[in-house]
């Protein structure tokens, strides 16, 4: 009885939730919150783009040798830069043009390539090296730029706000992979099999994560570029119950 009158106490007091903060001043944790808000209203989706991690995950322990050096350039490569470019299309909730995909991917493919290296040494050099040029693949979707200028503008916009971009990606690492871990040891069973099939479903159900929180990373920089035009063409991202509009300064103005 004392517990329902002070649940029932703590709902009178209980003001309404502040509207999330716009890109140019979201936080860290804010930014986090808004992934897993993103995750929760579009989660089959979202759940979908895990399947390429975790496969690729799976396949960097299972090929042997040299063989998983090569694994690791090519097929995981490619995986995590399907998966990245999902997470864009989620949070922008556009569909863009086949030759921005085809630019996308292709700098998806540079940026990652040399990750497995910089992650062998440690998770740091890793994230440092994707929040400099990370942003590169939502810029080809987003702003429908070609090769050369998808890597330049990503790097504008890694150095934007480096001390967010590096802090926001360490920090979904850090919760993807706590969060997989318990859920490994929960699934988890005594033969290899199950060990297996217990890391590739925390996988599939963590993974999105990271690339849906990269997504909204892009209109958290975008917004802080110093260099941006008033009228650049960079549309908001897919937050569902946000009030307002999550680039408004960055979208085109309406003609007289």
């Amino acid at each position: 009885m004392l517990f329902g009158m002070a649940r029932k106490g703590a709902r009178k007091t209980r003001g309404p939730l502040l509207p999330p903060l716009p890109p140019e001043t979201r936080t860290v944790g804010q930014l986090v919150a808004e992934t897993i808000n993103l995750y929760r209203h579009r989660f089959w989706p979202s759940l979908s783009l895990g399947l390429a991690p975790a496969a690729g995950a799976v396949g960097l322990t299972l090929v042997p040798g040299w063989w998983n050096l090569l694994f690791a350039l090519t097929a995981f490569a490619l995986l995590m830069t399907i998966a990245y470019l999902g997470g864009v299309v989620i949070a922008t909730d556009e569909r863009p043009a086949r030759r921005s995909l085809l630019v996308g991917a292709l700098v998806g493919y540079a940026v990652f390539v040399p990750a497995p290296f910089l992650y062998s040494l440690f998770v740091l050099p890793a994230v440092a090296w994707l929040a400099l040029f990370g942003l590169s693949v939502p810029a080809a979707l987003v702003e429908k730029t070609g090769f050369r200028e998808s890597l330049r503008r990503g790097y504008v916009l890694g150095r934007a706000d480096y001390v967010h971009a590096a802090g926001s990606l360490a920090t979904l690492v850090v919760v993807a992979f706590l969060t997989a871990t318990v859920l490994f040891f929960l699934l988890r069973g005594a033969s290899e099999l199950e060990r297996t099939a217990a890391a590739f479903l925390a996988l599939l159900v963590i993974s999105p994560i990271l690339f849906l929180g990269a997504a909204l990373l892009y209109f958290d920089q975008a917004a802080r570029d110093p260099t941006r035009r008033s009228d650049a063409d960079v549309h908001h991202a897919d937050e569902p119950h946000r009030p307002g509009r999550a680039d408004a300064e960055g979208e085109p103005r309406p003609s007289a």
